[in-house]
């Protein structure tokens, strides 16, 4: 059985395994708390009125269950907006999925930019090595794996928790 025909990984995916593998089983597993969270409306709030004249500049790709927002085809850059750098590895994780989706597309030397326009910041990403795209692959198995499991994984305890949609779910019960 191969991840392709057992599961669609989505950048969601991607996130999820840097960030924390009981929430992407709980997501791959139809538990969704996004809608939830008021961090992700922020999220959303920003990526709606920062740069409101993207859409006539870019073009949205949607291709193999993911959905790039702001593409640049002449320079070959995807554009992410994110609301702050909490979770900066998982940001490039996504990109990076972006930029291997493409490759498999045919959009070789694609690279990407990450803006946070809260912080005025911008990080690139550089367009994927031979190495990157063994990782990505080996991500891919990684979520495949976690998502095939039985039972949910445990709860990580970590700073990150206070802010994620799926805190209550996995904290019920527990005492402050």
């Amino acid at each position: 059985m191969t991840t392709e025909t057992t599961l669609r990984i989505t950048a969601s995916h991607i996130v999820y395994l840097q960030v924390c593998h009981r929430k992407l089983w709980l997501f791959a597993n139809g538990v969704e708390m996004e809608h939830f969270s008021e961090m992700v409306l922020e999220g959303r709030l920003i990526h709606n009125t920062t740069y409101q004249r993207r859409p006539s500049k870019y073009v949205e790709v949607e291709l193999d269950g993911i959905k790039i927002d702001f593409y640049d085809p002449k320079n070959k850059v995807v554009h992410e907006t994110k609301r702050g750098r909490a979770i900066e590895t998982a940001h490039r994780a996504q990109v990076q999925y972006y930029l291997y989706k493409l490759r498999q597309h045919g959009v070789a030397e694609a690279s990407g930019l990450i803006e946070y326009p809260d912080l005025k910041k911008t990080e690139p990403v550089a367009a994927l090595t031979e190495a990157d795209v063994r990782t990505i692959e080996q991500w891919e198995q990684q979520v495949a794996d976690i998502v095939a499991r039985p039972a949910c994984p445990p709860v990580i305890r970590a700073a990150i928790c206070n802010n994620c949609s799926y805190y209550d779910l996995c904290y019920i019960g527990e005492e402050s």
